[in-house]
């Protein structure tokens, strides 16, 4: 009877521990990435993101056109924001993947926010 006593009282402890473990655990915020399909603007900087994961920046103040855009790839995992753009590194043509991650704070239809890892903030407003 001692036996079953200390097994049960152990296995308590064990549960209130677990709980305890995965209690205090956030859910990560999620985010309708269809509400990012579209063109967004901060100022002279514009962003495209299409429905493939595929996007485009260009920045009307270095007199670059949506037609002359860089292009990326993105993706949307619960608030992390990531861009992958493809770069020649040298001239024999190597490319290159340069990453850069994100995390999002606000997106609604009409407003994206994100940080990146320094604690810098961007906001954009959709275009209609």
């Amino acid at each position: 009877m001692k036996k079953i006593s200390v097994l049960m009282a152990l296995s308590l402890a064990l549960l209130c521990v677990s709980s305890c473990l995965t209690g205090g655990k956030k859910d990560e915020p999620k985010f309708d990435e269809t509400f990012l399909y579209g063109k967004w603007q901060s100022g002279s900087l514009f962003y495209s993101y299409a429905s493939n994961h595929t996007g485009k920046t260009w920045d009307e103040a270095d007199d670059v056109t949506e037609d002359e855009a860089m292009s990326f790839e993105w993706s949307l995992v619960n608030a992390e924001f990531t861009h992958i753009y493809v770069t020649e590194i040298s001239a024999s043509g190597t490319k290159a993947s340069v990453p850069k991650v994100y995390t999002v704070t606000t997106l609604t239809q009409d407003t994206l926010v994100y940080e990146d890892d320094f604690g810098k903030v961007f906001s954009f407003s959709k275009v209609k």
